[in-house]
């Protein structure tokens, strides 16, 4: 056996969480929290690691052949709007795990792997009730990392909301806060806001690993040239660096490659999540070199011949999108009700859906992302703690007397109250 090989042995032994290792004892996957691929990534340096939203099985199946490949940590991720209880999408919060850990195990894949609840939306009180039952049921499903997402909120509300969930997430797995909601150039994020968040958080003893901002990204169709603001971020990154918290790059698909790569090289960010340029690659369209999808002259999608899904089937997609009255954007909708029949083509053509997915995805991490040949980094980070569970990057810093619900309306004086337009951006 090799030294690498040994290494992965002994991380199966002991890297894996708890909930994994329950739901499944004899995988041979290694799933672990995403503080494991934050550290791989730190110690790359200047490395992204993909975040995948899964929103279907191919996507799944191509992107970890993809990290295979490029020997990289990776994330299969799903949102809360994509895989929640009123999901558009058939891989979800509780499905997503054990499709993970059946293909890592079909096709040999021997690098680490999290699986992240993205985007967990807390709109109001209801949402944080609901929450309290709906956050430990993930987790029992094999949940390794979650972003809690009170960013709709007023920035006390988010704090609190943050703060009241947080002991219904297990202490070993990977947490994402989010400040500013992610609506493109409006209402974006400022230093005072992430600051907000961060202090009053340490301030309890929660040291994110990660902060998403509103740094003028878009989900979905890319429709704007002004994409991510790469200086705004890197400003916000340096005034909250002493608290240990990397970035999370949302809304990456429709962003030049030369943007992307400058967030990797100009910032703290470390978890870069892609989701519409995976559909559609997956799907068979036509997309640029970007992944946002190309339309022809009469401003609708191109199917390639011969890629991905069979040309029958895509026209029976578009016939129902039609009949529903469905913009380009909601054509994500069509991932629930076609998944089982994509999934009943013949072998042929669901390998060439999967196969398109690894090209696509082994460019990101390979040219793109700088996160190649991180797996070992990964695998390392865990042998080092003996443990699932890394730690903390942070410590506290701030005094909990500052910072008690009292004293916050004080903390908040000054903040900007611009949010941007009203709407659901979530996904």
């Amino acid at each position: 056996m090799s030294a690498a090989n040994s290494d992965y042995v002994k991380a199966l032994e002991v890297g894996r969480p708890p909930n994994i290792g329950r739901l499944f004892p004899n995988s041979k996957a290694l799933l672990v929290s995403g503080k494991a691929i934050d550290r791989a990534m730190n110690a790359k340096g200047h490395a992204l690691a993909l975040a995948a939203n899964g929103r279907n099985h191919f996507v799944i199946r191509g992107v970890l052949a993809a990290a295979q490949r490029a020997n990289a940590a990776v994330i299969i991720e799903i949102a809360k709007s994509e895989g929640g209880q009123k999901a558009y999408c058939p891989v979800n919060y509780w499905n997503m795990a054990r499709q993970v850990d059946a293909v890592c195990n079909e096709l040999g894949i021997t690098i680490p792997v999290a699986i992240h609840a993205d985007h967990y939306g807390i709109k109001n009180a209801g949402d944080i009730a609901s929450a309290k039952v709906e956050i430990p049921s993930m987790f029992d499903a094999g949940i390794t990392s979650i972003a809690i997402d009170a960013s709709h909120l007023p920035d006390e509300e988010n704090l609190l909301a943050n703060l009241e969930l947080n002991s219904f997430i297990p202490a070993w797995a990977s947490l994402e806060t989010e400040v500013g909601e992610i609506k493109g150039k409006e209402g974006l994020s400022t230093v005072d806001e992430a600051l907000f968040l961060i202090r009053g958080l340490n301030a309890h003893d929660i040291f994110p690993d990660w902060i998403a901002l509103n740094n003028g990204t878009t989900h979905g169709i890319e429709a704007s040239d002004a994409g991510i603001q790469v200086e705004l971020t890197a400003e916000i990154h340096e005034a909250i660096k002493q608290y240990g918290v990397n970035g999370a790059q949302h809304g990456t698909s429709g962003n030049s490659y030369d943007r992307l790569r400058a967030i990797a090289t100009k910032t703290r960010t470390t978890k870069a999540n892609v989701a519409t340029a995976l559909q559609f690659v997956s799907w068979g369209l036509e997309v640029n070199e970007y992944g946002n999808a190309n339309l022809d002259a009469n401003g609708n999608f191109i199917k390639v011949k011969g890629e991905g899904m069979s040309e029958e089937l895509w026209g029976e997609m578009v016939a129902f999108a039609e009949s529903k009255g469905w913009k380009k954007g909601d054509y994500k909708n069509l991932n629930l009700p076609f998944e089982n029949k994509l999934l009943a083509q013949p072998r042929e053509i669901r390998e060439r859906m999967a196969a398109r997915v690894e090209a696509f995805a082994y460019e990101l991490i390979t040219k793109v992302f700088n996160s190649a040949d991180t797996a070992p980094l990964a695998i390392a980070a865990i042998l080092a703690a003996g443990s699932y569970d890394l730690g903390a990057k942070g410590k506290r810093i701030e005094n909990p007397a500052d910072w008690t619900r009292e004293m916050l309306a004080k903390q908040a004086q000054g903040l900007s109250r611009d949010k941007g337009p009203a709407g659901n951006f979530e996904d």
